[in-house]
């Protein structure tokens, strides 16, 4: 498997039910003023700029899905962790999209950078 590592993509809704059944674990790799703004619940946070330090760490119990602001960043993630093993994908739209679907963010007041 090389650089253009096909990973599925999950849209906000879908991904939403897979974390509340947990069948899923979000790993969001923006940078910190980004994930302070506005964030999953429960996310992971692992910057892009640390991920290959920490690749070896994620949890392997469940799908991985990878998010940024807008879903360019987190698909580079997302091959990079399919090529380690794990079974992931990457949420279609990203966080903008996320929020436009009027889904929640931590904090309550929160906003994507």
């Amino acid at each position: 498997m090389g650089f253009f590592t096909r990973v599925p993509s999950v849209g906000p809704a879908q991904a939403a039910d897979r974390l509340r059944n947990r069948e899923a674990i979000v790993v969001d790799v923006r940078q910190p003023h980004e994930w302070k703004a506005g964030r999953i619940h429960g996310a992971l946070h692992v910057p892009l700029s640390t991920l290959s330090a920490r690749i070896g760490g994620m949890p392997r119990d469940r799908t991985l899905i990878t998010v940024c602001r807008s879903g360019h960043r987190s698909a580079i993630a997302a091959r990079a962790l399919r090529r380690a093993g794990y079974e992931v994908e990457n949420l279609s739209g990203g966080m903008t999209r996320w929020k436009r679907e009027g889904l929640p963010l931590d904090p309550r007041n929160g906003r994507v950078l």
